[in-house]
């Protein structure tokens, strides 16, 4: 039987199943292990001033590497983009919606002075940059407590990821879709990501689940990342489309407080994917992304 590890979360279980489900289909055997993550016990802090790669995967790659469970299944986003040494990205199954969400109002139906909730530095600075007389908050918590939050009448709207509230059967709630020059989405956003030793039965049985077009992607956008040697928390936007053998990616990086909010595109083969993602980071850091950074890390 193999073990899958996951977070606790609603989602995460949801994205656990799913995948035990698609292995069951192929004849394989799971049972679920829940891991606490050292972004799971962080309740009380937004997690951009938290600044440590892997929040949210750390106790679940011990759990590969000890040899306590043969696959992870992660929210693609969450993952560094260097793994431990002895684990590889065995799967990137179809993804789901990559882009951002409104739930509650329109971002145009919102009054100057609304409150607006999300938990992402990222989604902040872009939306400083749309809406500056809007003022913005964190807000932390699973999807339910968030939405909870919304329905209390803290905020009048908040930022989610689109694929989270559609997995969890929430999507009727969305108010608006963000399109990814408007809002451009985090790397890896709406992916699932199988994370296995490098060799083994968790390796073997989970590479059928692949989804070659959507590894390409979020290949490409974690190599614009790592060109760009940010976290998952840092102001950083990435978002690649495949169209036959063509890749698109567009990439961006702003200042927190939505000053300034650089944007390029690159367009290329889909075998140089990565290649096409470094180049246009380096690209985003000579157009001044490396002073944006610098001024985030030192803050």
């Amino acid at each position: 039987m193999l073990v899958i590890a996951s977070r606790g979360s609603q989602l995460a279980l949801w994205q656990a199943r799913w995948v035990a489900a698609e292995l069951a289909a192929r004849g394989e055997e799971c049972r679920i292990e829940i891991v606490k993550t050292t972004g799971d016990k962080i309740t009380d802090a937004p997690l951009a001033k938290v600044g440590t790669k892997g929040l949210f995967t750390k106790e679940i790659e011990e759990a590969l590497l000890d040899g306590r469970a043969d696959l992870a299944v992660h929210s693609l986003k969450d993952l560094p983009t260097e793994l431990p040494a002895g684990l590889v990205l065995a799967a990137v199954p179809e993804r789901e919606d990559a882009h951002d969400a409104v739930v509650g109002k329109k971002l145009a139906d919102l009054a100057g002075g609304a409150k607006v909730g999300t938990s992402s530095l990222r989604r902040a600075a872009q939306l400083r940059k749309l809406r500056p007389d809007l003022e913005i908050e964190s807000v932390r918590g699973n999807l339910d407590t968030r939405l909870r939050k919304l329905d209390e009448g803290r905020y009048q709207a908040i930022l989610l990821a689109a694929s989270g509230l559609k997995r969890l059967g929430w999507g009727s709630r969305i108010a608006e879709i963000l399109p990814a020059e408007v809002m451009c989405p985090a790397v890896g956003q709406g992916a699932l990501a199988i994370e296995t030793r490098a060799e083994g039965p968790g390796f073997e049985a989970c590479r059928g689940l692949d989804h070659a077009p959507t590894h390409a992607a979020v290949e490409a956008e974690r190599g614009l990342l790592r060109a760009l040697g940010g976290g998952c928390q840092v102001p950083i936007g990435a978002h690649a489309t495949v169209d036959g053998g063509r890749l698109r990616l567009l990439g961006v990086v702003a200042s927190p407080e939505g000053s300034e909010v650089l944007r390029a595109q690159a367009e290329g083969d889909l075998a140089d994917a990565a290649a096409i993602g470094r180049k246009l980071g380096e690209e985003l850091l000579g157009r001044g992304g490396r002073a944006i950074l610098d001024a985030v890390y030192s803050a």
